[in-house]
């Protein structure tokens, strides 16, 4: 009975340590309270720490970063524009003391979260154009030349402030609203932008627009270097044609007189003989079988059909 007994008291001796002790590790920090209400300060070193059991309760909350997902809003900006924004940021209990009593617990947090950066977003956005939201410098785009497109071509303008300043401002007001729950806010940044559906076919429709015109402008400027190429083809077709007509002219211009010159060297050696072909050639050329012709018996043109005895 003494043993059974020892054991008993043994093992009801372990079961209120186990409940007496608890353990903080590195990414802990611990508030502990008693029937609701907090007893000392924040346990935030690593180590064992003691507690009385079943009347007092530990309170565990992160030491690491925590997320927001914000959710995606539409938001006007300055110039009327409707955008889809979402946005995400890191945070982090720094007073868990503060933040116990104000929040109570992580979910309690990020409806505070919620309100508080939901509400810093949309004053910032609304607050600037659309182009301070979208850019966070004035570098220079990769687009296509429009400059002789005249007023019709959209201009992107210069940012005063930019995207990246818009986001720190919305941090700097939020800051020290959240420290007033404990909490720390590390870093926000927006995760997407984007047109809401009608400013979409609004913007693409006028992109159309855009790349047509400078189609359009490139097209034509095609067409009348085309007919420039044209033009100076024809023209060197004709000079080419011409020359060559030129040089054809010449050639048969040198030919016939060479011909007349060997034709003339040649009858001139036998007046007679030319006389006769001739005469051959014209006889071929105006007599047939149908011909008729009334001469007198001493006409020239007959000579040469009349008798070898005629003279």
């Amino acid at each position: 009975m003494k043993i059974k007994a020892l054991i008993i008291v043994i093992a009801v001796l372990l079961f209120v340590l186990y409940h007496s002790v608890y353990v903080v590790d590195e990414t802990n920090q611990v508030i502990l309270t008693q029937f609701g209400k907090v007893i000392g300060e924040a346990k935030t070193e690593p180590g064992l720490q003691f507690k009385f059991p079943f009347i007092q309760k530990p309170n565990f909350f992160p030491k690491n970063l925590l997320e927001w997902d914000g959710t995606p809003g539409e938001i006007p900006t300055q110039d009327k524009t409707y955008i889809w924004v979402d946005t995400f940021a890191r945070w982090k209990i720094v007073d868990p003391l503060r933040f116990f009593k104000t929040v109570y617990n992580e979910n309690g947090a990020q409806s505070r979260l919620d309100d508080i950066l939901d509400s810093e977003v949309r004053n910032k956005i609304t607050s600037h154009s659309l182009i301070e939201t979208v850019r966070k410098s004035n570098r220079a785009l990769d687009t296509f030349d429009v400059e002789d497109l005249g007023d019709e071509a959209r201009v992107i303008g210069q940012i005063g402030l930019g995207r990246q300043k818009i986001v720190t401002g919305i941090m700097n007001n939020a800051k020290p609203k959240l420290a007033d729950f404990g909490i720390e806010l590390v870093d926000l940044k927006i995760k997407r932008l984007n047109y809401t559906e009608q400013v979409q076919k609004s913007v693409y429709s006028r992109m159309i627009a855009e790349r047509k015109q400078i189609a359009e402008k490139f097209r034509s400027e095609g067409q009348g270097e085309a007919r420039k190429i044209e033009g100076n083809q024809e023209k060197e077709l004709k000079r080419i044609t011409s020359e060559a007509y030129k040089t054809a002219q010449e050639v048969m211009g040198k030919a016939d007189a060479e011909a007349t010159r060997i034709y003339a060297e040649a009858y001139n050696k036998d007046v007679e003989l030319y006389s006769f072909l001739k005469s051959m050639d014209v006889y071929k050329k105006t007599l047939d079988k149908d011909s008729t012709l009334v001469l007198s018996t001493d006409s020239d043109f007959l000579k040469y059909l009349k008798g070898s005895n005629a003279n």
